[in-house]
């Protein structure tokens, strides 16, 4: 506004000198005193006006210099937890300026799910929450981990561009068989009277194990079980698992049943049934159901051959 109206000023300034001239040629003085103001003066009112406007960065204004970039202390990383485990994914960031925003996101393919910003959480699962270590550990808490809760998750701050840490996270089901002397998974043993009973109990999948496999028959605990007698467990335990091994001497009839083992309350049980046999041939009881569903599709087969009308 101040530029417009001086030009305005000076356009009527320089007219009123073109007025003065025309009648100083006539020999009249229409505004005496004028003629001796300095030449300097009509060319500053005759020359065009103009503005600059000189932009100042913060830091200068401030006599001060510009803050340094927030920056990450630890590289993208790969965390291994077991399920129905307690874990804390990390964030340390350096520099980070008051008006900046540390987040929480989680990645699932080309969708971004909001978990947390600065210390407040808006994740839906309430297993999720910011935990704050000071000085600079913007550390993400998830807890009690299950299986669907592995893939990517991004640390992020709101400097201009952004900055992204990805932490990838796994979560390990642990895993449960009862095998055979080769190695195969058993769902059924046939044990003669007499004999010993052997049962092999893999567990894997488990990082560092720390628990104790058990052995129940039916309902019952036996790894300590001093009733029957001749009843022992070996265990030994891995840095991803865990083998154990259960041994029942001159086994009888009371001995059939399910046996199940776990590794006491982090892998879920598995079972296999065990048969005693006083005399009987276990391949006889395995194909028996064969050779006798065999004999009725032979009766049905002839039937029809003599009988069509039947089935039509």
């Amino acid at each position: 506004m101040l530029s417009r109206l001086s030009a305005v000023v000076a356009s009527i300034l320089v007219h009123q000198l073109h007025v003065l001239c025309a009648a100083t040629s006539l020999g009249a003085k229409p505004f005496p005193g004028l003629e001796n103001l300095p030449r300097s003066f009509w060319h500053e009112l005759s020359s065009p006006f103009t503005e600059v406007y000189e932009v100042e960065s913060f830091a200068t204004e401030t006599g001060g210099t510009p803050e340094p970039r927030p920056f990450f202390e630890d590289p993208e990383s790969n965390i291994t937890v077991q399920l129905g485990a307690q874990v804390y994914m990390h964030c340390r960031v350096q520099n980070l300026q008051d008006t900046l925003k540390v987040s929480w996101v989680r990645r699932r393919g080309d969708e971004l799910h909001l978990l947390t910003i600065g210390l407040d959480t808006y994740a839906s699962d309430s297993r999720f929450s910011l935990a704050l270590e000071k000085p600079n550990d913007w550390r993400l808490l998830l807890r009690s981990a299950t299986e669907r809760d592995g893939g990517v998750y991004e640390c992020q701050v709101s400097a201009h561009p952004p900055l992204i840490r990805t932490v990838h996270l796994t979560v390990s089901v642990p895993k449960v068989e009862i095998v055979d002397e080769h190695g195969a998974t058993a769902g059924d043993k046939f044990y003669k009277a007499g004999s010993t009973i052997e049962l092999k109990c893999v567990v894997s999948n488990i990082p560092q194990p720390t628990g104790y496999v058990t052995w129940r028959h039916g309902s019952r605990t036996l790894n300590y079980d001093t009733t029957r007698g001749g009843i022992s467990v070996k265990t030994d335990m891995g840095a991803s698992g865990a083998i154990s091994r259960l041994y029942i001497a001159n086994a009888n009839k009371k001995d059939s049943g399910n046996y199940s083992c776990a590794l006491a309350d982090v892998a879920a049980a598995t079972t296999v049934s065990v048969h005693v046999l006083n005399g009987e041939n276990p391949a006889a009881m395995q194909h028996g159901g064969c050779a006798n569903l065999q004999a009725t599709s032979f009766v049905l087969i002839v039937i029809t051959m003599l009988f069509p009308s039947l089935f039509r």
